[in-house]
């Protein structure tokens, strides 16, 4: 049977409607997440062919790399099939350390590196990567809000943040997603997850997998996949895309058979009672 992505649909902002299930290039990049991959034309494909699985929406950073990936996205051909998310706010070192920078005139510059990388005018979702201690969160936040109100950008999305940071942001512009760490053996922003469907905002879950390590729930999810002829971490993803109707889980690879696993996790249709005892 045919891989291809079931999962059902989220307007991002409203209008940017893309399959619950997207795709996460972060992992297209070198070691540490910086410098190119080995084989580049492989990461291209992967992304290739991930759009010919259905996946319409491709997350990535301008951090990851840095600039590797969202380079990769234009030579792969595909920001005119898919919605294409970037972030700005996390500067890289060749130790690969992830340093927050939310200075307004760096993210103002980012936005047109980012622009340029990715060859389009106009840039889908713009997120705030992490809040900068040595930065008021307000001024960074109100940069962002300015990117989309002189059309740099058409929406604007936070990640790392509190419920507080996102009522705050709220305030000075149009928020339309979140992304935070969250998986069923990691929920501790769950009352971010609660405010993102009390809001209609789309929640874009990062380590949906939690990079395999998924501690106590390890079990249960094995216990499932048996039931249903699955792997550990579909069940993860379908666990996700069932979870919450606001989820948009992007798991990212660079292998072409993990990539087809993860879209088939979106035939797997659980119980309530399984997809209960992996949220207790």
């Amino acid at each position: 049977m045919a891989v291809t992505n079931e999962s059902d649909t989220f307007d991002i902002g409203g209008e940017l409607t893309v399959h619950r299930l997207g795709f996460g290039a972060m992992r297209l990049c070198g070691p540490e997440v910086i410098g190119p991959p080995d084989d580049e034309a492989a990461a291209r494909e992967v992304l290739q062919r991930a759009v010919d699985l259905g996946v319409d929406f491709i997350d990535t950073a301008d951090s990851y790399g840095p600039g590797v990936s969202e380079r990769l996205v234009r030579e792969a051909g595909v920001t005119g099939d898919a919605v294409v998310a970037t972030k700005a706010g996390l500067l890289r070192n060749t130790d690969g350390d992830w340093l927050p920078h939310g200075d307004p005139d760096y993210i103002r510059n980012q936005v047109l590196a980012s622009r340029d990388r990715l060859g389009v005018d106009t840039i889908d979702l713009y997120q705030f990567h992490r809040p900068d201690p040595d930065t008021p969160f307000e001024d960074s936040v109100e940069a962002f809000a300015e990117l989309k109100d002189e059309g740099l950008v058409d929406h604007v999305g936070l990640s790392n943040v509190t419920v507080d940071q996102l009522e705050t942001a709220r305030d000075q512009v149009e928020i339309a997603t979140v992304q935070n760490q969250y998986n069923p053996g990691n929920r501790d922003d769950a009352n971010v997850l609660q405010a993102c469907e009390e809001y209609d905002i789309g929640f874009i879950p990062w380590f949906p997998l939690g990079a395999g390590d998924l501690g106590e729930k390890a079990a249960v999810l094995d216990e499932i996949a048996d039931e249903h002829d699955a792997t550990r971490m579909q069940v993860a993803l379908a666990w996700h895309l069932q979870h919450s109707p606001v989820t948009l889980p992007i798991p990212g690879t660079s292998s072409l058979d993990h990539l087809e696993e993860n879209v088939a996790a979106t035939a797997i249709s659980l119980s309530d009672e399984e997809v209960q005892r992996l949220s207790e």
